[in-house]
């Protein structure tokens, strides 16, 4: 306990405040915390001294060195001055370190001791003053500074939501870029296989059939194509839209509709009396020759995109120069193959000995020409047989191969055996084809006795069929091919002939096949051969080579021509002999 004040009137107070500032000071107690502690005791007795009464104020000192102290000022009411149950009021503070123990001095009652007194009070007030307005300045630098980060705050705010908006515009500028580039890229990979698809027929219908495929339903719903040359007449005759007629006589595309099209190089037109509800897009289709039809296109939904519509009509004149092509392929393949039918020549007719050709044109591509086969009798009456492959398609091989045709009768006029006439070709062939080359495989049936002669240049070998069902390749030497620069004397090879016997002569198309070789397909030919009974093959040579055909030909499609020529010795050939010294072939 440091001092006790009993205080009743004004003076009482004024006293009990001075001491309790100069006992503050004398504990080190700070300019604030004193200024602090004598302001809410000042404060504190102005209110009990107006409720009236005595009031006790106590300060009490809590000091152990080294250790702050604390300083505690307590005011209790005495005789009951405070009767409204409230807790005494107090305050504490801290004191400094090593604060006196001793108490100092009372203040005196003087008045100038009194006046000293206020002037401190005085002074701690203007202390706190200066201190405050020292706090009111750092406030206000704060202040500014908060003021000024705020704009800068607000500014950046400002710069990143017009940085967001920048991106987000980038981004809805880069996906409409993305999406407008994948529309693209599948337009032109869509371009690109319907290209692709349609110039891989040298069919035209075929083409047609694959052009509507291709554009139902993605791109139309539904497609008429109107060829002016078709072979269908009620679908050439049949009523068009007049904008069909247009696109015909213009050469433009059109676009019949009750409203306009706005279609890029596309001309509106209106309506069609025949499909007044339906929007049509007719496209010429065409090369620069000539116009060959018109596509008419109905929508797949309300009207197309410009963009489709570009598509569209580069596709129709792709289109166009496929079934162009396809045309011209077709026209070219029925000369050709017209021109070869005509060559084949009608077998003759012996008795003992049957013949039976079968020639088959490829079922695609333009490589009818090159085949052929032929049969004819040399003036000692012996029957040569031949067939041969010229190198080359088209008209072009058809030619030549009517060409060694004729110089093969003309050479046998003068007799001569299989590789004497082979040779003599192979010369032939050389100096007027030099870049031309061709095979062949020559057999002649002696007249006089069983014995079959044959020689080959660069062709299959022939296979032959003895009586008791067993069959034989014929691979014996062969020359090279016929037309090769080479110097060459093609050898001649026999074999004796029983009734029965049945020799089968083929062009590689019947036996090659790309994945397999040529090989393999000579086995099946020859295993196919000799499931036959020499009783079928007497009765009909014809139906036979039929069923050969059969089960050779249809595991794939042919990119080459087929020739058969099957020669059967008759089992009772003898008993068909018209002079007792010689077979009747």
């Amino acid at each position: 306990m440091i001092r006790t004040w009993h205080i009743s009137t004004v003076p009482d107070a004024a006293r009990a405040r001075a001491d309790t500032a100069r006992l503050a000071a004398a504990h080190g107690v700070s300019d604030m915390e004193r200024t602090r502690l004598t302001a809410a005791l000042g404060a504190r007795l102005r209110q009990c001294l107006t409720r009236g009464g005595t009031w006790r104020l106590d300060l009490e000192a809590e000091t152990e060195p080294p250790e702050d102290g604390l300083l505690r000022a307590v005011l209790t009411p005495c005789d009951g001055a405070d009767d409204e149950g409230r807790p005494p009021w107090h305050m504490t503070v801290a004191c400094a370190v090593g604060a006196p123990t001793a108490d100092p001095e009372a203040v005196a009652d003087a008045p100038g001791a009194l006046a000293e007194a206020l002037l401190g009070a005085d002074e701690d007030t203007a202390l706190v003053l200066e201190k405050l307005g020292e706090q009111e300045d750092l406030v206000t630098s704060h202040r500014e500074e908060l003021d000024q980060t705020n704009q800068g705050v607000l500014a950046l705010h400002a710069e990143l939501d017009a940085a967001g908006r920048a991106q987000r515009d980038l981004l809805a500028a880069e996906r409409k870029a993305r999406g407008e580039a994948e529309t693209a890229r599948r337009r032109l990979t869509f371009l690109a296989d319907a290209s692709a698809v349609l110039t891989a027929s040298l069919n035209h219908d075929e083409v047609v059939r694959r052009l509507q495929s291709l554009l139902v339903p993605e791109y139309a719903d539904s497609v008429d194509v109107w060829l002016f040359d078709g072979d269908d007449e009620d679908r050439v005759n049949a009523p068009r839209p007049a904008a069909a007629v247009a696109a015909a006589r213009t050469g433009r595309p059109q676009y019949a509709a009750d409203h306009p099209g706005d279609l890029p190089g596309v001309d509106d037109h209106p309506a069609s009396a025949l499909r007044p509800a339906t929007p049509l897009l007719c496209i010429p289709i065409g090369t620069r020759r000539t116009q060959q039809g018109v596509l008419i296109l109905s929508p797949p939904a309300a009207r197309w995109d410009a963009d489709d519509v570009v598509m569209l009509i580069e596709l129709t004149r792709r289109a166009g120069v496929a079934i162009d092509n396809a045309r011209r392929f077709e026209h070219n393949r029925d000369i050709a193959e017209t021109l070869q039918r005509a060559l084949l020549t009608d077998l003759p007719t012996t008795p003992g000995l049957h013949l039976a050709a079968r020639y088959l044109p490829a079922t695609h591509g333009l490589n009818i020409g090159g085949d052929w086969y032929d049969a004819f009798r040399q003036p000692d009456g012996s029957l040569i047989t031949v067939i041969g492959d010229v190198t080359g398609h088209g008209l072009h091989a058809a030619v030549m191969m009517s060409q060694l045709r004729t110089a093969l009768r003309a050479y046998a006029v003068d007799g001569g055996t299989p590789g004497q006439l082979l040779t003599r070709l192979h010369i032939f062939l050389h100096h007027l084809q030099p870049d031309l080359y061709a095979t062949a495989v020559i057999a002649r049936f002696h007249p006089d006795e069983p014995t079959l002669t044959w020689a080959a240049a660069g062709h299959p070998p022939p296979v032959l069929r003895t009586p008791d069902g067993r069959v034989h390749t014929l691979d014996a030497k062969p020359g090279a091919m016929l037309g090769i620069p080479l110097q060459q004397v093609i050898q001649d090879h026999t074999v004796t002939l029983t009734p029965g016997s049945t020799l089968a002569l083929y062009t590689d198309g019947l036996v090659e096949r790309r994945a397999q070789g040529i090989d393999p397909g000579i086995e099946r030919l020859a295993a196919a051969l000799g499931t036959f009974r020499s009783a079928d093959l007497d009765a009909d040579l014809d139906a036979s080579a039929d069923s050969l055909l059969h089960p050779l030909l249809s595991d794939s499609e042919r990119d080459d021509d087929v020739c058969l020529l099957l020669c059967h010795l008759h089992s009772r050939a003898a008993e068909m002999v018209r002079t007792p010294t010689r077979l009747a072939f």
